[in-house]
């Protein structure tokens, strides 16, 4: 399954990682719709709100199927037919859609059925690995370019930072019955867990046939985003027929810190040996940090380079204050620093 996200870069940024071609070939970026809605979190959970891109077309009837917009939409899919005036009671996890069932269940079958599919946007995703002494937390994500740059230069047309993970999801629009603001919501479809990641969430065998643990499914470059996206061209049955396991993903163990959501700092995407004794705490420093985050926008007058506090802490080796935070992950998940990410050996 995947019950925990990160993704730590601001609005404007975000939108040139995701910059792709149209049906002419033309090189755009996504617009948003309300990006004063959209707030960067190093650790994201249900119920909270996340970045998604979908088709222009499902607010535009007469836009191009190929073109896409970015939104930030609530994680937990409210079915447009849900008739009580409180989405929150629901009886029912939505947070993820196993792929083989997604066909059956009426929470997901309506609106995939309508072309309602999306791709949510993440730097990476969390899962914990079970043992004897506990549960060992780990950052999966698309191994990163040699060349990718923490720092991005104005007037740069291609995005050469951090390369976000591509999550198929599908989303729906519900309507409160005593009417007022729709609620856009979303579910990541999940497939069974490649070879590389499956020793992390291992389940028991249940009786009457084995199980693998469950994965995102997730969508490895433009053309496969591109299909998932455009319903008017590619069909449902031809759509599903992309939702497969991938071997294209690195990881590496990180603190326990990550185990509260309400730990929201990049502490939560920092490397650990295992075995160390040391944990991470929150440091005033790590506070100063994650203030700074919430509070940042790309082009704001709040947001400036030299803003970004000086600090150390046993994983970060004398970053530069001119780092931004996607800098500072960049340096952490091995371009820099140690340990380098590393994929699971047979």
């Amino acid at each position: 399954m995947c019950g925990r996200t990160a993704c730590s870069l601001g609005a404007e940024n975000l939108r040139r990682a995701c910059a792709y071609r149209d049906r002419r070939g033309r090189r755009r970026q996504p617009e948003w719709i309300q990006a004063e809605r959209y707030r960067p979190s190093d650790n994201k959970g249900p119920q909270s709100s996340g970045p998604v891109l979908l088709p222009r077309r499902h607010l535009q009837q007469d836009a191009d199927s190929s073109e896409r917009v970015l939104m930030d939409m609530r994680w937990g899919l409210v079915p447009s037919w849900f008739k009580k005036d409180d989405p929150s009671k629901m009886q029912f996890n939505t947070s993820n859609c196993r792929s083989d069932t997604m066909l059956k269940k009426s929470s997901y079958k309506g609106a995939l059925l309508k072309g309602k599919r999306c791709v949510v946007l993440a730097d990476g995703f969390y899962e914990w690995q079970q043992h004897s002494g506990g549960k060992q937390p780990y950052f999966i994500y698309f191994p990163q370019t040699k060349d990718a740059e923490a720092e991005e230069k104005e007037g740069d047309e291609e995005w050469r930072g951090w390369r976000l993970l591509t999550m198929a999801g599908i989303f729906d629009c519900w309507e409160p019955p005593a009417g007022g603001e729709m609620l856009y919501t979303y579910t990541i479809i999940t497939v069974d867990a490649s070879k590389d990641v499956s020793f992390i969430h291992h389940r028991q065998v249940r009786a009457g046939g084995g199980a693998a643990g469950q994965m995102p499914a997730i969508l490895d470059g433009d053309e496969a985003i591109g299909k998932w996206l455009d319903f008017a061209e590619v069909p449902t049955q031809e759509a599903v027929k992309l939702i497969q396991p991938t071997e294209n993903i690195v990881f590496h163990p990180v603190s326990t810190f990550v185990n509260s959501v309400r730990n929201n700092a990049p502490e939560c995407l920092a490397p650990i040996e295992l075995g160390a004794k040391k944990e991470v705490k929150a440091t005033p420093s790590s506070k100063v940090m994650l203030g700074w985050l919430k509070n940042s926008q790309e082009g704001s007058p709040q947001k400036k380079e030299n803003d970004l506090p000086r600090w150390t802490s046993q994983f970060i080796h004398s970053p530069s204050p001119k780092k931004t935070s996607a800098g500072i992950l960049q340096q952490w998940l091995g371009k820099e620093g140690e340990p380098a990410a590393k994929k699971r050996k047979a």
